[in-house]
């Protein structure tokens, strides 16, 4: 593994190349984490929970600590489909450069106290609020929104702490405040004062309003410093809006989804501010006991569940790349075409056409041939607005059902007039991406991503399609040819001056979670590979069972891929070797690789029966069992590739950690001789199931 010093000046170097190129090109990721060791519904499929706002709210704390004189902000979240309320969101807002941007009283989850907190004042409160803000130049009325109830004071006239908390929520005082001296253009900022209950203890809330120019909204921000501080409040709640941001301010967000927590962070001005921001968010994660993956029973690593999707973009939307090179987006969709390793190579499980980032050449064949059109006409269009771009590929750039937000190229937020608010920001986001197991990881592909887009804008790259038709899932299912077209994606970067250096290279190579086990053999060496599998949808997507966050498919179907590396026997060129499974011998495909010479195949097969699924006659099918053999030798060899123990006991829980999951696959792969005279009959190829890259043992008979 590369030293921590020649990662980052390697990705100092990326940067550079950008920069070389002309390029502003800032980059964000939503980065999703879980507690892999829990099983409730929270942390497998479902959104919310009752321990996960708190969970989020003890990472934000750790986060907090990472980037002091930053304000939280707990604003609503987004409303989906079937849910009753909008879901909770936790802001971080701070200044770029680090310097505190509040200095006010702070969010109640920041502060640790025993003593119990004096009864807040909001009528006091609201009085030196509005004198802050009329100070700053707002012009401010004051009205109340529910009648006070009655109040008992102390000596000094406070409200005492008798006072029954109930009757005090009925208290909430709205305070309306405009700027600039033309009441017809003058906007009326609406600041919504009330009590809150934040575990036992009553504290003042404030709701903001929108704005639009952050400079009233810093001034605002130093009004409610201001007052939060002369009512010597040890703590204050703020709500409402989230707020603008520009190149000197920033939002990072906390939001719930099924089986995570998601963090969104602010985009990072290059790849090395990336590294930096990402370190800091994985390790408050990691403190939080909150994983980037998850095991499974039998060893399997997956990610976290909710995905690492990269949005690319610039510091303003009229700065964005993608506006100021308006045929840079023809040209990425283009790319992305031809090179089915970045829409696979780092993706989730769950592809395909009815997965969460489906390509736009997965909808079928009338699609393709319109997007081929739209690509052709916007190429000879001069003067591409940014309308007339996203109005051309939006169309296409969504799964079968027309959700622009499961594409895998995903341009809802490009130059959108739907979609209010953050639809018209310039920005490109790549959905086809997994949570990334480490920040180098996840740097990493940023940087190929940056460094494509930045190649792509420096080129007369053609926008052709290939109709890559069934070999589309059936060869690019294999890690194998991802590989190889990884690697021709690398070169390509090489040959246009951005290249990545050796320790992004390696980092991005890395793919050993997919590696089920290597079995030696004599004369030969077996390596069995996690393949891809393009699950189905099950019903209709439109139907009421498919809306919301989650949809039904089934998974039952997995996907192996054998690489058999030979070691020649005297006499011959290591070529001689055969292998069969139920009967059928797997027309290998010699290929070669930085290794040497390898034959690979892959094989699909029913790993379970679901509950509800496809095929209800067809039983499971595991273990895979294969038979190798070679002429000079008088046995052979049967490899195992079981789905649970071999001796079919249960496992006494989930994986500690990598180094036992990794124990756990090695487990799965039993191998046992078997002498020739015993073998049985072989069985011609089948009619159905054998593709020129894989056989589909549910089809043998």
């Amino acid at each position: 593994m590369e030293s921590d010093e020649a990662f980052e000046a390697a990705v100092r170097r990326h940067d550079a190349q950008v920069k070389a190129a002309g390029l502003t090109l800032w980059v964000g990721s939503e980065p999703t984490f879980t507690d892999r060791h829990l099983q409730s519904p929270p942390w497998l499929n479902q959104a919310l929970g009752t321990e996960k706002e708190a969970r989020a709210r003890a990472l934000l704390v750790r986060l907090c600590r990472r980037f002091p004189g930053s304000l939280v902000l707990r604003s609503a979240g987004r409303l989906y489909p079937g849910e009753d309320e909008p879901r909770w969101c936790l802001g971080l807002y701070r200044r770029r450069d680090g310097t505190a941007l509040w200095h006010g009283p702070a969010d109640p989850m920041l502060v640790a106290t025993d003593d119990p907190p004096p009864l807040p004042d909001l009528v006091r409160f609201a009085a030196d609020l509005g004198a802050e803000l009329q100070r700053r130049g707002f012009t401010v009325t004051t009205a109340t929104e529910h009648d006070a109830p009655q109040r008992r004071h102390d000596d000094a006239g406070r409200a005492t702490a008798q006072e029954p908390v109930a009757a005090l929520a009925r208290l909430a005082l709205q305070i309306c405040a405009s700027l600039g001296s033309d009441p017809q253009t003058a906007r009326v900022h609406r600041f919504k004062l009330s009590l809150t209950q934040d575990g036992d203890r009553p504290t003042a809330c404030v709701e903001l309003p929108p704005f639009d120019a952050i400079s009233d909204f810093m001034l605002a921000l130093e009004s409610l410093h201001q007052a939060g501080g002369g009512c010597r409040w040890p703590a204050l709640v703020i709500t409402g809006c989230p707020p603008p941001v520009d190149a000197s301010v920033e939002l990072t967000t906390l939001t719930p989804d099924p089986a995570v927590i998601e963090i969104n962070t602010a985009p990072s001005v290059d790849a090395e501010d990336f590294l930096r921001r990402s370190r800091a968010v994985y390790a408050a994660a990691a403190d939080e006991g909150l994983s980037p993956y998850r095991l499974y029973f039998n060893g399997a690593v997956a990610d976290s569940g909710g995905g690492g999707q990269i949005t690319l973009g610039g510091p303003t939307p009229e700065t964005s790349p993608f506006l100021l090179h308006p045929l840079l987006l023809p040209r990425l969709v283009g790319f992305f075409n031809r090179h089915p390793a970045l829409s696979y190579f780092f993706s989730h499980d769950h592809v395909g056409s009815g997965g969460q980032s489906a390509r736009a050449d997965e909808r079928g064949s009338d699609a393709f041939d319109e997007l081929q059109l739209a690509l052709s006409l916007l190429g000879r269009e001069p003067g591409l607005p940014p309308r007339l771009l996203w109005q051309s590929l939006a169309p296409f750039l969504c799964d079968a059902s027309g959700n622009s937000h499961r594409a895998e190229i995903n341009i809802e937020k490009l130059w959108n007039p739907f979609l209010p608010g953050r639809g018209q920001l310039g920005l490109v986001e790549l959905r086809a991406l997994r949570m990334q197991h480490t920040p180098q990881r996840a740097t990493a592909l940023a940087c190929l991503l940056r460094a494509v887009t930045a190649m792509l804008v420096g080129a007369h790259a053609e926008t052709a399609l290939v109709d890559w038709g069934r070999e589309l899932h059936d060869r690019f299912a294999l890690p194998f040819y991802l590989e190889q077209d990884l690697d021709a994606v690398l070169q390509a970067l090489d040959t246009a001056g951005q290249g990545l250096g050796k320790p992004l290279r390696d980092t991005l190579l890395r793919d050993e979670f997919r590696l089920l086990g290597t079995v030696p053999l004599p004369g030969c060496t077996l390596e069995l590979w996690r393949a891809l599998e393009f699950w189905p949808l099950l019903g209709d997507v439109a139907s009421p069972e498919q809306v919301g966050t989650s949809r039904l498919v089934d998974a039952s179907t997995a996907r192996v891929e054998l690489r058999l590396r030979p070691a020649p026997l005297p006499g011959d060129d290591g070529r001689a070797w055969r292998v069969f499974t139920h009967g059928v011998e797997l027309p290998l495909r010699r290929e070669r690789d930085a290794r040497g010479e390898l034959a690979v195949f892959g094989l699909r097969y029913r790993s379970f029966v679901p509950m509800r699924g496809l095929h209800p006659m067809l039983g499971a099918q595991a273990p895979v069992q294969l038979l190798l053999r070679h002429p000079a030798s008088a046995t052979d060899h049967c490899v195992s590739l079981h789905e649970w123990q071999p001796a079919g006991e249960a496992y006494a829980g989930l994986p500690q950690d990598l180094a036992e999951a990794s124990r756990r696959r090695a487990e799965r792969l039993t191998v046992a001789c078997v002498p020739r005279a015993s073998r049985r009959s072989t069985s011609p190829r089948p009619s159905q199931g054998l593709s020129p890259y894989a056989l589909d043992l549910r089809c043998l008979r």
